[in-house]
């Protein structure tokens, strides 16, 4: 039983929902059964969904086996983020202050903003012609 000790935390930005499982181990990364540097191709989205473990130098002592679905690759390399720290907090609630600090616990709430009718987009509009 005491192999199968996990943490989880669900991450969220835009539509972009990532599933996070943090098992002690040596530092794996499995994305939706991929490798890590398969699934997120740029050096961007990989910082970006490995910060809170560098912020908190655990980088080397979890297995990360994540499940993202919906929103582009950028927007769940950063649900990745969100779900990591929540995952981290489970095991160690004293880490929750540093994650806090550094804006990993709060949920980037932007969304696209919708079309609007009569327009070209959510805020642009078609050219005025006086005559």
């Amino acid at each position: 039983m005491a192999d199968l000790v996990q943490y989880y935390g669900t991450g969220r930005r835009k539509s972009a929902i990532a599933r996070v499982f943090l098992r002690p181990g040596t530092g794996e990364w499995k994305v939706n059964g991929k490798p890590f540097e398969t699934y997120f191709v740029t050096e961007q989205q990989r910082v970006a969904a490995k910060r809170t473990l560098v912020v908190a130098e655990l980088a080397s002592s979890f297995d990360v086996v994540t499940t993202v679905k919906s929103g582009g690759v950028a927007a769940q390399a950063d649900a990745v983020k969100m779900g990591i720290a929540r995952a981290l907090v489970l095991f160690n609630p004293e880490l929750r202050k540093l994650l806090k600090a550094e804006g990993l616990m709060t949920r980037d709430a932007r969304q696209k903003e919708r079309k609007k009718y009569g327009q070209k987009g959510a805020r642009k509009r078609f050219q005025f012609s006086k005559r």
